[in-house]
């Protein structure tokens, strides 16, 4: 089931009404049958391996926790990582693999939504049941809806067992401040993606879908705005899982904080995707050794991360080379503090100017991370030169586009700087909201004139 469908907008409410209804001992089931719902009514398949992988890493963690040898608890560990890991290998990268090998696999496996997602947060959950760092959940029904909790199963954030859990376990009371923010994030997260994502996907769509006969200008423009399209539409599905949560009481981790408004492309990864960020360095990069071995140690534990984010991202290289360079930027800034960088004043130079350089560095791997291939991205970039001085070219270009794409970064703008719950008046509070769901309105009816919203770009990872 998918958020901008009307069947989601039909279940939601049905679902906030009888959990709020039922006791606090009931909600868990019904929880649990409406993830398992959400996510069968998709692909029943899909939603079996699911299922597998929740009862696998339960059982993993129980033995990795209660094992009196050591081996039975490393055996219990790495049965929890064949299984999640294992997963991934089969269903998302066999076919890279395969080309990797030499082979031409003529098959091609279905990508379960969201495995990216529930088989990390399933593993970070026996990794620490494993440290020590959290007990073991001896409720398989709590465990099961802690993986499948549905406003945060297909795309995250990937939360953790220590912050989830106690609040789906907790009895919850119905108040009004948490519908009141939970509707305000749902009106904002549906804005971002129909509105603005949505809207800019045609833009960037109509030049990387034919980049051999795209010019420098409309190159450079298209990856721009793709770099806002994916943000709206990432923190957008953010933003209505949070608001989704917070109608039943629960409430998820922040996963975006204006990551444009960065004055550094490593600020800009503490701001990104916080939860995956999170992910990496408490389970990649401190067990690598983090910067504990010197130097030259971590920045290859810094390559070995973001090359490895990238893959997480997708099978191709197009990914690999958007974390490779990633990596690199985070690399320099290391090499960089190693010989005095660090000591310069953070204030030093305008910070609308050290915006933009952030914007952009961070711009520039995003035409890796959109082209549909590697022989695509290298024809993006041998035509970036190209039509800089055709007055005839840059004229259509701006017509045509920026009467659309300027309204839309200033709603962006505006936007980011409202508060993360409604306006304290009353009439504030209706006017914000009606000017929400007239603009979502607008481009609800747009999409379907046109065929059909988009998915999420996140889900097919």
């Amino acid at each position: 089931m998918n958020f901008n469908t009307l069947e989601f907008l039909l279940f939601l409410p049905v679902v906030v009404a009888f959990h709020w209804a039922l006791p606090h001992r009931l909600r868990w089931a019904l929880l649990l049958a409406a993830s398992l719902l959400f996510y069968f009514w998709w692909e029943p398949l899909a939603g079996l391996l699911l299922a597998a992988v929740v009862a696998v890493t339960w059982l993993c963690g129980l033995g990795a926790a209660q094992g009196k040898r050591p081996a039975v608890r490393k055996a219990c560990l790495a049965g929890a990582l064949g299984a999640c890991l294992g997963c991934l290998g089969v269903f998302k990268y066999a076919g890279f693999f395969a080309r990797l090998a030499g082979a031409s696999p003529g098959w091609r496996l279905l990508l379960p939504a969201g495995i990216s997602f529930y088989t990390f947060q399933a593993l970070s959950y026996v990794l620490d049941v494993y440290r020590g760092r959290t007990a073991p959940e001896g409720h398989f029904g709590y465990y099961a809806l802690f993986i499948s909790f549905f406003p945060q199963l297909v795309a995250g954030p990937i939360e953790r067992s220590e912050r989830l859990l106690p609040q789906l376990r907790r009895e919850r009371r119905l108040d009004r401040e948490g519908l009141a923010a939970g509707g305000w994030l749902l009106l904002a997260g549906y804005f971002k993606k129909v509105v603005l994502a949505d809207g800019l996907a045609p833009l960037v769509d109509g030049v990387y879908a034919a980049p051999g006969g795209a010019s420098g200008p409309a190159i450079v423009l298209a990856t721009a705005l793709f770099g806002v399209q994916i943000y709206c539409d990432f923190s957008g599905y953010s933003d209505i899982a949070r608001g989704t949560a917070r109608l039943l009481g629960v409430e998820l981790m922040e996963n975006f904080r204006a990551p444009y408004a960065a004055r550094s492309v490593r600020e800009f990864w503490r701001r990104w995707h916080i939860s995956l960020t999170a992910w990496f360095t408490d389970y990649v990069y401190i067990p690598l050794g983090g910067s504990r071995k010197g130097l030259p140690r971590r920045c290859l534990n810094i390559m070995a991360v973001f090359l490895l984010s990238g893959l997480w991202h997708g099978a191709d290289w197009t990914f690999v080379v958007w974390g490779g360079i990633h990596g690199l930027y985070q690399v320099c800034a290391v090499l960089a503090k190693g010989r005095g960088g660090a000591r310069l004043p953070q204030g030093r130079g305008p910070g609308l100017l050290r915006q933009g350089a952030t914007f952009a560095l961070v711009t520039f791997p995003w035409l890796f991370f959109r082209a549909e291939s590697m022989a695509d991205a290298w024809t993006l970039l041998s035509r970036l030169g190209t039509g800089w001085g055709a007055a005839g070219e840059l004229l259509p270009l701006a017509t045509e586009r920026l009467p659309f794409v300027l309204p839309a970064l200033a709603c962006l703008y505006f936007l980011e700087r409202l508060p993360a719950c409604p306006p304290a008046s009353a009439g504030r509070r209706a006017l914000a909201a009606s000017a929400l769901l007239l603009s979502i309105g607008l481009g609800w009816w747009a999409s379907l004139a046109s065929g059909g919203g988009n998915a999420f770009i996140y889900f097919q990872f």
